[in-house]
């Protein structure tokens, strides 16, 4: 868990020097531009796109994770290209698991 604590700070610390100012006001502070989100994820963590959908807005939902090391954060990128960090934490799995029967579509 402290590993963890100590992961979030440093990379939310990391993401904040990369923050930009959009439209005259500071990006907040878990935010920065797309490839410095994902350059920062790859070479910090090892982690790469592991699942990807569309929220609202049009707000791009993705997981990146590591299987290695099993690290693994949540970011949401909004149309203006600005990603920033939903949750991140340990113990990544990938499960492929199928639908019960008699649940709907």
């Amino acid at each position: 868990m402290r590993d963890m604590a100590i992961r979030m700070t440093t990379g939310l610390g990391l993401l904040a020097l990369g923050a930009h100012e959009a439209a005259g006001q500071t990006a907040p502070r878990n935010c920065a531009p797309r490839p410095t989100v994902l350059e920062r994820l790859a070479d910090s963590y090892g982690e790469t796109r592991q699942s990807i959908g569309l929220g609202s807005n049009n707000a791009v939902v993705e997981v990146f994770a590591s299987v290695q090391t099993g690290s693994w954060t949540i970011t949401v990128t909004m149309p203006d290209g600005t990603t920033c960090l939903v949750a991140a934490g340990d113990a990544f799995e990938r499960l492929d698991e199928p639908r019960p029967a008699g649940d709907p579509a």
